[in-house]
This record gives structure tokens, sequence and C-alpha cells, in this order.
């Protein structure tokens, strides 16, 4: 575990500087609006089971971590859980105060839990007190702070900038009058006296609070979990630090300013809130450990989760239809992992004999920092849990860094940078605080066409049709030669090359949508992925790698030509960027797979118009992404509850509807299990924050969801707020997973499906503790195909399997694992 930096003051305290360590560990990162990724809410539980973790967040934040009980009692009166379901969830249980039987477990299920409640605050014992909403004040002052320190841009008068947290914040605190007004006398003068650094601040708060090191961890863990997303960006700040090599204090400054209120206001309160606070502290110093409700409703949401996987299993044993081969493929087309593709894939599969497609991370395996068009920011096209390889650019024709250009033709890239100034000055005007008044009367007529524009949904997003990207600097041809090889072999396409491959990345294209870059493609780092898929194609097209190439033993045939495309997952139309590579015999293929295509598309809208709110057909699908007043462009990842790794027979003509993450993968020519490695480590791991991120939105909304986005008002330029001020919400909005009358993401944890031999996963699973710890606590489950296909064996945990069909007092599991596992996996 890397070490959270803290000064001297608390260095000198080593427990101390440990739990504010564990404190910050136990926030999930967010990212900001702009490449929003999807970020398992959880991730600081990890190494915890559901009922450990529900009893840690119910302490610290008073929220549940399943459904309430009445969700899975209306499953098992309609069936949809069974008894078998019930009690092998019971029988893997870890628990020791498990019910004590299936009957036990039905009785309980019909029993209302009580709800969880935090233990106080300082800040709350002074409201109770006082009648001043003091927990409300904080977060909306600190909020406000919170939004200028942070802001990338949005502010039209920026806040200064090169200070840390905690000095940028009593910058603003010591002439911060609101909390005196409020009945709070002296707290500026006090925040000027107090101590320089967050450190010493801390351990004089600590100290006056009269907090022991026991009870500092989940107060520590409450008090940021209090400040919502601010925290979470804090967080994020410190995750890139770390992954570029570095280290950031924001958090441990935030943590130190909320110490600052909660002493304060305890200095006001104490006299009559010592009793109660008191109390509190001891509570705080207490093990976190499950109760018998908590593990109910753990035992419970496993019984929901393997109701999914009965389901699954099902699909899988159903006898298919054998497909006639016909030799050399028509098409092959590689698609994301992401769930909205295998909708997709059907479709287009079925438009024509002979096409196959390919399941793979969107990022196709080119980890990229890219610069767009006319653009100077580096953006990282590639998961967040790695660090780009390479750097790339997209330049328009006539732009050569700025040297012997014709100065009397402005190139592609320096028109599209003067247009973009233009527009952001326009934008800043139109602003600002004096000319805004003016703008309005002036020049509101003019926006009259806009205005009509917009609310009839004539206007929209458009694929980007910027010019061919590059890798910059070019890197020699042994290089790109490696990586392409390593590229065809993780997507299990080392022979029988179709004459067009087509490698298509995918974006949405929405309006008005602050959260619209969490529709894009996660593997991309919440970016539109067509940059790397015409990357890659632009590689295997080159005569150089591909004769390097042969020379690895992977043959492309000379007529094979690869191209990259964009799937708009909102409209399910295909851009393909054939202009990249001009083949002129290849004009009639390409028209051929234009019309499978848009077949293809016809296909997957109407599938997806039955999901969808007031859409009454296919074509109502295309206009919600241009409509400026759509709250539900698409459904995203919504339903998302499985992720399979095995070769694309195992799942063709399968209907999966739209919930699978597809990885292709054929084991047999995978030499020492790379690629299984490199898929249960970096794609199934994404999938997992995503799977988590709904599951968290939807089990906690108020910790873990975003919100109502009809309140919604971006700040910052980062995050949104609910109304005009305080807390960062983060997570998806509500309209994200509930249609309005039912919920339309059930929140399942993954299940990972993989056709590997046994040993090859317990293999990976010993050699990256932090994965197998998502297996053994249950964040997600873990099954085998065998040779026939079928899903036969399950994953427990501590690298021990059972039989699929193993009757549920077969599944022994070891009693409560949290320190065996921890010797295990240390």
């Amino acid at each position: 575990m890397t070490t959270q930096p803290i000064d001297a003051a608390a260095a000198r305290n080593p427990a101390l500087a440990a739990v504010a360590n564990a404190a910050v560990r136990a926030i999930p990162p967010v990212w900001p609006l702009a490449s929003s990724v999807a970020v398992n809410p959880f991730l600081g539980q990890s190494g915890e089971s559901l009922a450990q973790t529900a009893a840690r967040l119910g302490r610290v934040a008073g929220i549940a971590v399943t459904m309430p009980r009445s969700w899975y009692l209306e499953r098992i009166a309609s069936g949809a859980i069974t008894d078998d379901d019930l009690a092998g969830a019971l029988a893997a249980s870890p628990h020791a105060n498990r019910p004590a039987s299936p009957a036990a477990l039905k009785a309980a299920a019909a029993t209302a839990a009580p709800p969880p409640k935090a233990l106080p605050t300082v800040a709350d014992l002074a409201a109770e007190v006082s009648g001043t909403d003091w927990p409300g004040l904080i977060a909306e002052r600190f909020g406000g702070w919170a939004a200028g320190y942070f802001d990338m841009g949005q502010a039209l008068w920026a806040a200064p900038q090169g200070k840390s947290a905690y000095a940028a914040w009593r910058a603003v605190a010591t002439h911060d009058l609101t909390p005196e007004i409020l009945g709070l006398a002296g707290f500026a003068t006090k925040v000027a006296d107090g101590p320089e650094t967050a450190g010493q601040a801390l351990a004089a708060a600590v100290a006056r609070l009269g907090l022991p090191t026991a009870a500092c961890e989940t107060y520590f863990h409450q008090l940021l979990a209090g400040l919502g997303g601010w925290a979470q960006f804090a967080r994020y700040r410190l995750w890139q630090a770390e992954l570029a090599g570095g280290s950031d204090t924001t958090l441990t400054d935030f943590l130190a300013i909320r110490l600052i209120w909660e002493q304060a206001l305890h200095d006001r309160y104490e006299q009559r809130i010592a009793e109660r606070w008191r109390a509190v502290r001891a509570a705080h110093a207490e093990p976190v450990a499950p109760t018998a409700d908590h593990v109910v409703d753990a035992i419970l949401q496993d019984a929901a989760d393997r109701a999914a996987q009965r389901a699954l299993a099902e699909t899988f044993a159903q006898e298919r239809t054998a497909r006639p081969s016909p030799g050399r493929p028509t098409l092959q087309a590689a698609f994301c992992i992401d769930v909205r593709s295998e909708l997709f894939r059907r479709a287009l599969e079925s438009t024509g004999p002979g096409i196959e497609t390919i399941g793979f991370a969107g990022f196709f395996g080119l980890a990229l920092s890219h610069r767009r068009h006319a653009s100077d920011v580096d953006e990282a096209h590639c998961p967040v849990l790695l660090t780009p390889a390479a750097t790339s650019r997209t330049t328009g024709c006539g732009h050569h860094h700025g040297h012997h250009q014709d100065h009397g033709h402005l190139s592609d890239d320096t028109k599209a940078r003067l247009t973009a100034r233009a527009k952001r000055a326009w934008g800043r005007f139109k602003l600002a605080a004096v000319s805004s008044f003016a703008f309005v009367e002036a020049m509101g007529p003019v926006y009259a066409g806009k205005l009509l524009r917009d609310s009839f949904s004539l206007g929209g997003a458009k694929a980007s049709h910027d010019p061919a990207p590059r890798l910059d600097p070019a890197l020699p041809v042994d290089r790109r030669a490696g990586m392409a090889a390593t590229i065809l072999r993780a997507m299990s396409l080392t022979d029988g090359f179709a004459r067009i491959v087509l490698l298509a990345g995918h974006g949405a294209t929405t309006v008005n949508n602050p959260h619209a870059s969490a529709l894009q493609c996660g593997a991309c780092g919440g970016y539109s992925g067509e940059a790397n898929a015409r990357l890659l194609a632009g590689l295997l097209n080159d005569p150089e790698v591909r004769t390097a190439l042969a020379g690895q033993g992977i043959v492309i045939p000379a007529d094979t030509l690869f191209v990259g495309a964009l799937h708009d997952t909102t409209t399910d139309a295909v851009t393909l960027y054939d202009a990249d590579h001009p083949s002129a015999p290849h004009a009639t293929d390409l028209q051929r797979v234009r019309g499978w295509l848009a077949a293809a598309g016809a296909i997957a809208r109407g599938e997806r118009a039955l999901r969808l709110p007031r859409a009454n057909g296919a074509d109502d699908v295309s206009r919600r992404s241009r409509d400026w007043a759509e709250v539900r462009p698409e459904w995203g990842l919504a339903g998302c509850s499985a992720f399979i790794a095995a070769p694309r027979s195992r799942t063709a003509d399968r209907d999966l509807r739209g919930r699978s993450f597809l990885h292709s993968y054929d084991w047999r020519q995978d030499d020492g299990f790379r690629v299984l490695e490199l898929i249960l480590t970096a794609p199934v791991v994404v999938a997992s924050w995503i799977s988590l991120q709904y599951y968290g939105s939807t089990v906690a909304p108020t910790m873990f969801g975003a919100g109502n986005k009809l309140l919604h008002n971006v700040t910052g330029g980062i995050g949104v707020v609910e109304g005009n001020g305080g807390l960062l919400r983060v997570g998806l909005p509500w309209q994200s997973i509930h249609d309005g009358e039912r919920y339309m993401h059930e929140p399942l944890r993954l299940s990972v499906v993989v056709e590997a031999p046994q040993e090859a996963i317990d293999g990976v699973l010993s050699r990256h503790p932090e994965l197998r710890a998502l297996f053994d606590n249950g964040w997600l489950h873990l099954f085998r195909l065998n040779e026939q296909g079928r899903m036969a064996s399950r994953y427990l945990r501590s690298l021990q399997w059972t039989d699929l069909d193993a009757s549920p007092k077969q599944e022994k599991p070891e009693p409560e694992p949290h320190k065996q596992l921890l010797r295990a996996t240390g």
C-alpha cells in the first residue's frame, strides 16, 4: 500500500498517520465530467465482504448496500428466486451469525430490517442542541470554496492557484463571516490563529476532541464521506498523482479542514453535547462487525445473484442450430466488449451469412495519450488502470507543426483553432458580469432560429470526421509490429482473415447532457473510441508491419483491408473511416458492409425501443440523441450482469439481452496464458467498476448516485450539484437506472464466465491478490465453461471451486474469512 503523504506533525504520530491514510483509501475516486468513467464506489472496501461493508458504511454514512427486503421478497414470491437459490446462498455465507435454516432465512426476509443510522458527528450533535443546521452550513460553505479551488475553466473569475488545499481554504475561511453570523463566534480568528499545516491541525483537533486512535479510522472515514463528491474528486487527484509516480495531499487537507469545523463546534457546544460525544467516541472505537440483519441482507443479495446465474447457465445449456461454415468469412467486425455491443453484434450476424464478430476492449490494445484535431489537450484513451504508452495526434492537411506553411492559405488545423477561440470568446462575452445584460436585450432575436432548431430536435452532435490520427512521434517498425502482434493474439485473430476487417470503436451523441462522457467508451477513459480504432487499422494496413508480422507467424492476406469505424450507441449508426485507406478494389465490399450495418442498426433500434420510455418504434430512438429535453437518450450499460471470455461460437445465436460483456478468447491459442491474465486483470476489473457503479447508484442513491438530472447544475467544469450549491453529486443520475415506474438496472454483482483450464485461472488469481480479493469477498462471481461450452464450476474462495450442479451443502465456506484471507493473499 502506498503511504499518503502527511506533514511532520502527523508523522510524529505514526498511528494517527496510518488511520488517516486508511480513511483516505476508503474513499473512491471520481473523474471529471469531460472524461467521466465508471468507478467502483466500494473500491476502498474490496478486502471486506458485503455484510462487513454494510456494517462499515451503515456506521459512517447511514446507507444500506443492498435493496430493501421487500424487493427480494417480491422475487421469492414470484419464483424468480427459488428455494435452491436461497439454500445455496445460505450455505455459502461465511458468517457465523447467519440464519440456521432456509426457513429461518425466509422468515427474516419477510421482516423489515431496521434502517441504517450513521453515528452523529459533532456537527450533528451541535445542530440538535442549537437548532442551527450546521452540517448543511458546512456542506454549503465547503462546496462553494471547493468549486472555486477545483475549477477547470468554468469560472469567469478564477480562484488563485498554487496553494495547497489547506492553505487555500484558510485564506478564504479567515474572511468568511457566515459561521459567526449563525452563532460560531470567533471562527475566522481561530482559523487565522490556528495551525499552519494540515498535519498540525489534524493532530490538534484529535487531541481536543479526545479521540482515541481506535476511534479515528471510521470517524475520519465518516468526515470524508460527508464531503460527498468533493472528497472523491480529491481522491482522484491522488489516484492520478500515484499513477504518475507522485503523490497528493488534497484529501488529507480536506480531513484537517473538516476536523477544524468539528473542533470549533465542540468548543462552542461542549457543555451540552459532552455526554453524547463520549458515547459516539466509544462507538467509533468498537470493531466494525456485521449484525445478523446485515448478514441476512447479504445472503438475500447472493440469492438474487444466483437466480440470474441460473438463468445464464440455462442459456448456455440450450442446444444451438449448427451454422454452415462458408469458408472464408465475408466480414469480420471487432466491437468493444461493452454490453451495448452484444445486441448490435447479434443483429449484424443475422444480416448475412459468414459475418463474424469479435469482442475486444474498446481501446483496441493501444494505450494512447491523444490530441484531437486543433487541440492541445492530451486525452488518455485507455482504461484508467493504465498509463498511456504511446502518443498520437490528429492533424489536418497542411499542418506541419507551424513550419513551412503557405501563408496565403490557413491549414485546416489553424482554421479550426481560430473558430474554437472565437466561440470561446463569444461565450465569455455572453456570460461576463456587465455585457451579459446588454447581450440578452440586443442579441435575443438572433437566437430565435437556434431556439426553434433545438426545440424541434433538428440539430444534434455528429460523429467525428477529424483527419486520420497518427502516432507522434512515429515508432520504429519493429515496435509497431510488436504492438500489432500482441493485439491480434489478444483478439484471438491470427489467421482466417476476411477481405474486410472492421475495427469499431464506440461513442454516444447526445445534447444538453452533462453526463455525456459516461455514455462513451469506458476502456477509452470516457472518450469515444474512433481514434484508437483508426490508428490500429492504419497499423495493420501498413505493408512494413505486415511483412514483420509474417515473420512472427501472422500472415495477413494482401487483399485484407482493415477499416476503422465508430458505433454510435445512441442511434446505432456506424460511421466508416474507409477514406483513411482508400482502396478501389474494396469499393463493392464496402458498399455491402454499409448495407449490412444499416440493416443491423434498424434491428438494434427496434429491440432497444422496447425498453425506452416513450419510444414507439425504431425512428424514435435516433431522435432522442438530438432532443435537448431528453433525460434518457439511451440506457447506457444498465442491466449489465455478466462478463464472458470465450470463443464467439459459445455465445452466437444466443440472446443475452444486451446484459453481457463479451470478450473473444480462445485459450488454446494463448501461449503461457498471458492473454487470460490480461483479460482478468484489466477488462474484468473495468467491467466490475461499471457493474458496481450501477449497483451502488441503485442500492445507495443518496451517497453513490448523482440525483435528479432536472435539478443539476454543472460546477467547476468537473461535476454536478443539485440546485445552486452544496455537495458534488457522483455516480449515475436517477434517470439512468429508473424509467419513472421501475428499475431498469437490476442490482446484481457481475458474474465472470471464462473458458480456460482451472489451473490457469488459479494461477492468475494467485499472482494478483487484489483481483482475487474481489472474488473471495463476493464483489464478483467467477465461473468456468467446460469443453461443451456449459457453465460447469463455480469459484468459492481461497482458490476453491465447486461443481455448479453440486447441492448447497457441498458449498462449505470457511467461517468469517477476513483474517484467514489476509494471511492467504499476503
